[in-house]
């Protein structure tokens, strides 16, 4: 079994989730509504909703149309964040395509995070759990505060490996965590099955974004679906760079490069630094112990397709090349 065969398998449920979406982003501003549904219709991998419906099949209830709803709340919070994140970051291009802010400018496209956000809490509404409701909204503001860390960040040099995995902690591996406790939760499973998912979630999660990391160097732009270098040139100090500042001989040459005023040519040369320094060696080792740590994981659950499934696409994660 590959990525490629469990993602078919589940690509009819996927399609109903996106006809979801379709219909959650409808709004009489017709502003609102063209701004979300050009980042719907730029695509993306729908991991989130995947771990979703894959974990709620360890339980004993399926229903597949609360599932969906699950999946699609949980997908909407992350395009929200992903709206807000091109705003902080300055960011041009996501997946090959204008992000929102750089067609219709910052103030919409914070509104339209906040649209997005309202959005998922309402639809997520539908589903009368408490308990998902206080998970999901711990992560929203978990997440938020991750942003407000992102943008202290920016630039330094000087941060702990600490703040680093913090700050990806909250950006990504929170909500991918969120995808696979809920989808269980919804799917009726135990409560040690949903502690389970959430822990390989979350170590699944901080290998996701390392790997999301390295790509910005390793990458090219076709593939990954913005320009080489983004991360940094937006300041964004990710572990790749950090690795190259504080423990290489290429850390000083890396230190008179990286400003907020760096010029294109910069963050060529800064790039090729860190290519060349091991950065990115170290980095997807991080990964890799990331990732055997959420394996480790998944393997206290019982033996089902749904495990090997799990962990088919847990080691896509950390080979991906977009």
């Amino acid at each position: 079994m590959d990525f490629h065969q469990v993602y078919d398998e589940y690509r009819t449920d996927l399609q109903e989730i996106d006809t979801l979406l379709k219909h959650s982003v409808v709004s009489e501003n017709d502003l609102l509504a063209s701004s979300s549904l050009q980042l719907l219709e730029a695509g993306g991998k729908r991991i989130r909703p995947l771990f979703a419906l894959l974990c709620s099949e360890l339980g004993d209830r399926v229903d597949r149309e609360r599932v969906h709803t699950l999946a699609a709340s949980v997908e909407l919070v992350h395009m929200a964040s992903l709206v807000h994140d091109d705003v902080i970051d300055d960011a041009s291009v996501r997946r090959g395509h204008p992000t929102v802010r750089a067609q219709y400018g910052n103030r919409p496209a914070m509104y339209t995070g906040d649209f997005l956000f309202a959005r998922a809490i309402s639809l997520l509404s539908s589903l009368a759990d408490t308990d998902l409701h206080v998970e999901m909204s711990n992560a929203i503001v978990r997440m938020t505060e991750g942003e407000i860390d992102q943008i202290r960040d920016f630039f330094d040099l000087d941060q702990s490996l600490k703040n680093y995995l913090r700050r990806i902690e909250r950006k990504t591996a929170l909500l991918i965590s969120v995808s696979c406790s809920l989808g269980a939760t919804v799917g009726g499973a135990s409560t040690s099955v949903v502690s389970h998912v959430r822990r390989f979630g979350y170590f699944t999660g901080m290998a996701f974004q390392i790997i999301d990391d390295v790509l910005d160097f390793s990458g090219t732009e076709s593939v990954v679906g913005k320009p080489v270098g983004n991360d940094l040139w937006q300041g964004n100090i990710t572990y790749p760079v950090l690795y190259t500042a504080q423990r290489t001989d290429q850390g000083v040459a890396l230190r008179s490069l990286i400003s907020p005023t760096m010029t294109k040519e910069d963050v060529a040369a800064a790039v090729s630094l860190v290519r060349n320094s091991g950065g990115i060696d170290q980095a997807e080792r991080l990964a890799e112990r990331y990732l055997n740590k959420a394996l480790t994981v998944l393997s206290e659950l019982e033996p089902s397709d749904t495990r090997e499934a799990l962990e088919v696409v847990a080691r896509f994660v950390n080979q991906r090349l977009y």
